[in-house]
């Protein structure tokens, strides 16, 4: 995904060799700052990969998730209409049996 838009690797770091001047860098400082980069380098690569990875995964799931979305709308859409009132209906006869139980039961602890 990243790899078009750089333009080193930890190898191609590796690898680069310096002229040596006599008015040069010491090339002890210079390999051993070399070092820090591609360690840096492959670190950041490391996160990348692990990084895509995660994105692939959440992507995956979340098209699992809109598709499931997707089926319970259309459960809910194709659902009877008379569920309310059927719900409905139970609620008033459960207070209606609370009421004559406690006109039954009432009267028997007075």
């Amino acid at each position: 995904m990243y790899n078009d838009r750089l333009y080193l690797t930890a190898q191609t770091i590796f690898d680069q060799d310096f002229k040596i001047d006599a008015r040069g860098y010491r090339p002890q400082e210079v390999d051993k700052f070399l070092d820090m980069v591609i360690s840096d380098y492959t670190e950041f690569d490391n996160i990348i990969k692990k990084l895509e990875s995660d994105l692939q995964r959440v992507s995956d799931e979340n098209m699992k998730l809109k598709q499931e979305v997707r089926r319970l709308q259309g459960e809910i859409a194709t659902a009877p209409k008379e569920v309310p009132s059927r719900t409905q209906n139970n609620v008033d006869l459960l207070k209606r049996i609370s009421n004559l139980e406690r006109t039954v039961y009432g009267s028997n602890n007075e």
